[in-house]
Formats: C-alpha cells, sequence, structure tokens
C-alpha cells in the first residue's frame, strides 16, 4: 500500500476521514514531524526521506519546489494536489483509492491532481 505524507497546511477533517475508513494507511504528517511553517524544500526533503508521497493543498509553490528535486536529481516519491474546492467525502475516497491501488515508486518524479484531471 502507498505510504503518504501530510503537508503542514492540509485539511485534517479529510486525514481524519481517511483513518476513520481506513486506519492501515501510512499516513505521516508534517506537523508531527516538526516541519510546522517549514519551507516547502524541507517538507520534500521529509516526504523523499521517509518514501512518502506528499499530499498537498498547496498548488503555487510545492510543484516548483517538487520539480527543482527532479532536475537536480534528488528523490521525490510523488506529490498529489487536492484543490480546496474538492468535496471532504470525495477527497477521502480519492486518497484511499490512491493509496490501496498504487505501488511503490509508480508516482516518482510526478506531480498530479486528485481527483485525476
Amino acid at each position: 500500500m502507498l505510504r503518504l505524507a501530510i503537508d503542514e497546511d492540509f485539511n485534517n477533517h479529510i486525514v481524519r476521514g481517511v483513518k476513520l475508513v481506513r486506519s492501515d494507511i501510512d499516513l505521516l504528517r508534517a506537523q508531527d514531524a516538526g516541519l510546522r511553517t517549514r519551507p516547502d524544500a524541507e517538507v520534500l526533503e521529509w516526504a523523499a526521506r521517509e518514501n512518502h508521497v506528499l499530499l498537498t493543498h498547496d498548488i503555487e509553490t510545492v510543484p516548483p519546489q517538487a520539480y527543482d528535486r527532479v532536475r537536480a536529481g534528488l528523490p521525490m516519491p510523488g506529490v498529489f494536489i487536492i484543490e480546496q474546492s474538492v468535496s471532504i467525502g470525495v477527497a477521502i475516497e480519492e486518497i484511499i483509492t490512491l493509496a490501496e491501488c498504487s505501488a511503490e515508486g509508480e508516482w516518482e518524479g510526478q506531480v498530479n491532481f486528485l481527483p485525476f484531471k
């Protein structure tokens, strides 16, 4: 099952919903790792070090930082952006499907959206 990292400003209602439905999904939260208010580059480094795909709402700054890591030849297990306009229920379903149906390494070097566009 795919392991996921949660950006510090991610909607906690979504995180709690995922854990309620599937408590076995490996979710690491940036704030639990002491990364609250840290730059995106540090959060991406942490996610890569932990080999977890990052979930974020940040469409403006995370993707450029992720692609900088890829260009530099650094590990980047993947990023999924879930826009804040996506309903909590849809976000929960999409995250669970992503975790259940993805193989480790499948999203390496990629920035994608949930739901898929």
